[in-house]
Order: C-alpha cells, then sequence, then structure tokens
C-alpha cells in the first residue's frame, strides 16, 4: 500500500520543481544563446535544468531561475519579461484553480523544492532492462525538473542503500509501470521500504562503498548514465561493477541475508518480513 511518509526514519523525497509555465522558463541551448545575445545580464538567472532524460542519457536544458530577482532587475530585462508575461497568460488561461492562483507570480516555478545543498535525483521512470535505477548527487545549482524526484538531505549512507541491490529488488517487487518501464514513486517505493538500525560504523563502512560508485563512475565521466547502467556493456565499467557488488555485499549484511545473495526473492523474503513487523509496530 502507498504511504505518504518513510515508514523510517529518513529523510523525506519529493517530487523536482514543477514548472507550470506553458514552457516559458525553460530554454534549449539555442534559446539560452540567443537570449543572451540580447541581454547578456540575463546569464544570472540562468540555470541548467534537468529532468530524467538529461540525467539518464546526457543533454542540456536551460531554465530562467528568477527567485531572488528583483523587480527592477526583471524590468530592466525586457527580453525576459516578455517570458514572465506570457506565463502569466498561460496560467490565467488554465482550468486548474491552483495554477490560476500562481499566475500573480509568473516569474517563479509553480512548485519549487530545490534545496540550497547537494541532493540526491531519482528519475522517476527508468528501463526495466536496467540492474540498478541510476541515481546520483546534485548541485543546487543545477535544478531538477519534476520527471525526477528529489531527496534534499540525503547522505552518502542514504545513497548506498538505495542504489543497492536491495533496494533495487524492492523496487522491482512495489513500483508501478509505465509500459515496461518501472515508475519510482515515494508512495510505493521509497516510503514503504524498511530501513535497518544500522550501527554507526556500518553506516561509515556503505557510506565508503558509496563513495567508491560514485569515484569509479568519475573513472568513466565521458560516458552517460544510460551508457554506463546499460546492461549489455557492464563488461566495459568493471571498476564500476565491481563497487556496486561491494556496496551490495555490504547492504545485504546488515539486513542479515545471505552470504553471496544472488536473487531478488532471496532479498525479498527477509525484506517483506522487516515489512510486516513494521506495519505492526506501526498499528500498535
Amino acid at each position: 500500500a502507498s504511504h505518504a511518509k518513510p515508514l523510517s526514519d529518513v529523510p523525506r523525497l519529493t517530487k523536482g520543481n514543477q514548472p507550470s509555465d506553458g514552457g516559458h522558463l525553460i530554454l534549449t541551448d539555442q534559446e539560452r544563446d540567443e537570449l543572451l545575445a540580447k541581454e547578456p545580464q540575463s546569464q544570472k538567472w540562468l540555470r541548467r535544468y534537468i529532468g530524467a532524460r538529461e540525467f539518464i542519457n546526457g543533454g542540456v536544458r536551460w531554465c530562467l531561475w528568477l527567485k531572488d530577482a528583483t523587480p527592477s532587475e526583471l524590468l530592466q530585462m525586457p527580453e525576459v519579461m516578455k517570458r514572465v508575461q506570457a506565463v502569466h497568460e498561460f496560467r490565467m488561461n488554465s482550468s486548474a484553480k491552483p495554477t490560476r492562483d500562481k499566475a500573480n507570480v509568473p516569474q517563479l516555478f509553480f512548485f519549487a523544492p530545490q534545496p540550497d545543498e547537494d541532493y540526491l535525483v531519482v528519475p522517476r521512470h527508468s528501463s526495466w532492462r536496467r540492474t540498478y535505477i541510476p541515481i546520483g548527487f546534485e548541485h543546487p545549482d543545477v535544478i531538477a525538473s519534476d520527471a525526477l524526484s528529489i531527496v534534499p538531505d540525503a547522505s552518502l549512507y542514504h545513497f548506498g542503500v538505495i542504489t543497492s541491490a536491495a533496494h533495487n529488488a524492492w523496487m522491482r517487487r512495489v513500483a508501478g509501470r509505465l509500459k515496461n518501464d518501472y515508475r519510482y514513486s515515494g508512495g510505493l517505493v521509497y516510503n514503504t521500504f524498511p530501513w535497518v538500525e544500522a550501527t554507526e560504523s556500518q553506516k561509515k563502512e556503505i557510506a565508503n562503498l558509496a563513495q567508491a560508485v560514485l569515484d569509479s563512475r568519475q573513472e568513466y565521466a565521458d560516458c552517460t548514465l544510460a551508457q554506463l547502467y546499460d546492461p549489455d556493456n557492464s563488461y566495459l565499467f568493471p571498476a564500476l561493477m565491481k563497487a556496486h557488488q561491494a556496496l551490495d555485499s555490504a547492504v545485504d549484511k546488515i539486513y542479515g541475508m545471505p552470504r553471496d545473495c544472488k536473487t531478488d526473492d532471496e532479498r525479498l523474503q527477509i525484506l517483506f518480513d522487516r515489512y510486516v513487523e513494521m506495519m505492526k509496530r506501526e498499528a500498535r
């Protein structure tokens, strides 16, 4: 069943930033270049904007992130103001009352939980073919779209558990589907996952092994996450696969799973037993 908040004491997962802007605050590379040619001062307000597609496959979009722009700064940028005015008109004409209510702040995203520190991103849709959903940390200057879920206060330990084989097994069993692809949601996947009470030394070990996964990705920094996690080509990235296997073993161990756990079913038996226990405690 879906849960509104995590069963365990872990940071909350939320959807990324939702523009509801008719596309006027989002720019392609070419549109960004054209805007900068006309209004160089808009540089200050342009941020990289990523959805699941850019995060996994590479490529760049941009957005106008005008959260701290004063009225006088906005009024000195007529080209930007054209876009802001277009957002106002788009929202005024919306059939949805919450969107119309935000027409009075057309320079801002409709929903903007963007963190001020590094944050974890989880694609909301991911190919069924991958052993691991590609997840990772992003810089606060990179704006995550609502095609990503974000965990603002996630540590390396949290990243390590979420990227583990155990969590991916749970995801494959409980997630919704879009055609064949997995639909990762807070309510069904993240909030229901039964986290274990790890000791400080266990958390430290998992954090170190999680960092090793990130470091090994850096060895192949010229490849996209789609390429790194394509199961047909995993032999090309032995350091990354080895780092994941070491992390998987450490996470399995704190859950009391058998050594050399190979299948989702072995892991799920233990995870569902823990889930049932947690639900019983909730019900008391």
